[in-house]
């Protein structure tokens, strides 16, 4: 029976250790080595497993024969790691024992807490604004409700609210549908000097009215790149406007398109979309996170600019769904430049993924 036992335990895929009836640990595997370390056989289990809540579990589990599940947690110094264990009886030759596997559930347990703070998130920005909204209300329904000039000014900062609320739900949709397109690249192909001279003729009039100048140094050839037009206008709108709207009055923002070259980055050729503005930058220290939604640099200047923190999330799912790179670089004082490398190489059959 011991040997099978044995033999069961160094073929399991998980970390498991075998402990007998005299609390010592029968036989183990190599993954359990892996992570308790080496000579694990022939030792007391609390000399070995020193948290109390799986001490508690086996000891139940030895004197009752129930089965039980808790965590284990470790760490190296850098990262965290959260493992379930199953704690089972097992009938041995002379006398009962518990089973023990480890399961790493370390990146199920980050998913959902990154689902635990999306939602966090998405309740305080809605939160805001529909707070205003009802405090507005109810002025209008009592003092402010025979006053025109109040009622109209409460109306158009409702209005604005609203306005936010739709442009926040807008951008959540947009990246649900991202996310769930990012498997597939897109196949049509997109002249990128015609997009970016059309979002550059757009957003003219919102410069000119934030005292910025926007300056174009692109190709006059046609330069065409496999892609999605409207996912990649979003992309040069999303930084044009962040560009504008931070960089402050007396700024330029500069959208340049760069001839097509090896990218080191992408291994294969590519061209880069690059937007550089010369206002005020930021610390990098914030760079790494700028993509995760909801992070902001500055919280309340963005709110007050109605951002909804979602603009370079939704930037980022577009350049990984056309399997390009965004770089990001900054200096306080002296400015910001964001990066698109989108690469020129054939792509794969219609229904194919990469």
């Amino acid at each position: 029976m011991r040997a099978e036992a044995r033999d069961l335990i160094a073929a399991m895929p998980l970390p498991a250790l075998l402990i007998r009836w005299d609390e010592r640990i029968d036989a183990a595997n190599a993954e359990a080595a892996a992570l308790l370390g080496d000579g694990l056989e022939e030792r007391h289990f609390i000399t070995v497993l020193r948290q109390p809540a799986l001490l508690d579990a086996i000891e139940g589990t030895l004197r009752d024969g129930a089965a039980r599940k808790t965590r284990y947690l470790t760490s190296d110094g850098r990262q965290d790691t959260t493992f379930d264990v199953a704690c089972r009886a097992v009938a041995l030759d002379r006398g009962p024992g518990v089973l023990l596997t480890f399961a790493d559930v370390t990146q199920m347990e980050q998913a959902g807490q990154m689902r635990r703070d999306f939602v966090a998130n998405v309740s305080h920005e809605l939160r805001t604004p529909l707070t205003a909204l009802m405090g507005f209300i109810e002025t209008l329904r009592g003092p402010a409700r025979e006053d025109a000039a109040a009622r109209d000014r409460f109306l158009e900062i409702m209005g604005g609210e609203a306005e936010r609320m739709e442009r926040l739900v807008g951008d959540l949709l947009s990246l649900s549908r991202l996310e769930a397109e990012e498997r597939v690249r897109p196949t049509e192909l997109v002249n990128l000097p015609e997009l970016l001279r059309s979002v550059l003729n757009g957003l003219a009039p919102v410069a000119d009215e934030a005292g910025v100048t926007l300056i174009p140094e692109l190709p006059e050839t046609a330069l065409e790149v496999a892609g999605d037009s409207d996912q990649l206008r979003q992309v040069v709108v999303n930084l044009v406007m962040n560009a504008v709207k931070y960089s402050g009055r007396g700024a330029t923002v500069t959208l340049r398109l760069s001839a097509p070259a090896y990218q080191p980055r992408l291994r294969a050729e590519g061209v880069e979309i690059e937007v550089a503005d010369t206002g005020p930058g930021f610390d990098p220290l914030h760079i790494p996170r700028l993509t995760e939604r909801f992070y902001r640099v500055d919280s309340h200047r963005s709110r007050e600019m109605g951002g909804t923190g979602l603009g370079l999330a939704i930037v980022k799912h577009i350049v990984n769904r056309h399997r390009g790179r965004l770089r990001i670089e900054s200096t306080p004082g002296k400015g910001s430049t964001f990066r698109v490398i989108l690469p020129l190489r054939a792509w794969p059959a219609r229904g194919e993924e990469a």
